[in-house]
């Protein structure tokens, strides 16, 4: 059985929304528990929930973009992973990330970039979508997956002053949960090769 956990901060539900897509999609995948686990608004998790994390094959990680990073509660679960760094619990772990922002670009690359690099200092095996671009030529829509065009990981927007109830839209949902079937898929194989 290969166990899956998401991580994520989500402040006003959105990136919640992209978690649960990318919990189905790790869920979708054949002998495989997924858990998810919410940063509260301190940066904090349970003890049990470092546990679950310690315990899994593959963690994928998410948070929102604010002002070009990772959120602040998100940067204090990172900053308490210190003691899990040094022992290197979670080598050779596959790991993945998403991230939501309100603007089309919003600069997630950047919070991707620092969720893998997050990923690599604790030795883990970063997964990224495996998907071509969408939406980037004159046949292509907002319904395709992968509309906003990321290689590193799975990338949603929200409009700023809508709710969760209409952001991320379908095709995000959808890359969201691609992304989560591919790291199970991935960690299972590893798994196998043990």
């Amino acid at each position: 059985m290969t166990k899956i956990a998401v991580i994520y901060h989500s402040g006003y539900g959105h990136t919640a929304e992209q978690a649960k897509a990318v919990l189905r999609g790790a869920q979708s995948a054949a002998d495989t528990t997924a858990t998810l686990i919410a940063v509260n608004a301190e940066g904090k998790i349970a003890d049990a929930d470092w546990q679950t994390l310690n315990d899994a094959d593959g963690i994928i990680f998410g948070a929102p973009t604010y002002m070009g990073s990772a959120s602040a509660q998100f940067k204090m679960f990172m900053d308490a992973s210190s003691k899990l760094w040094f022992s290197q619990e979670w080598k050779d772990k596959i790991a993945a990330g998403f991230t939501n922002s309100a603007s089309q670009s919003g600069d997630k690359l950047s919070t991707l970039t620092q969720l893998a690099i997050f990923a690599a200092q604790h030795s883990m095996i970063w997964v990224g979508t495996g998907l071509m671009p969408g939406n980037n030529n004159s046949k292509g829509s907002v319904d395709d997956l992968n509309r906003l065009g990321s290689f590193l990981g799975a990338m949603a927007q929200s409009n700023a002053d809508q709710g969760p109830e209409a952001g991320p839209i379908a095709s995000d949902l959808k890359t969201a949960e691609h992304l989560g079937r591919r790291v199970a898929e991935t960690a299972a194989r590893f798994q196998r090769g043990k």
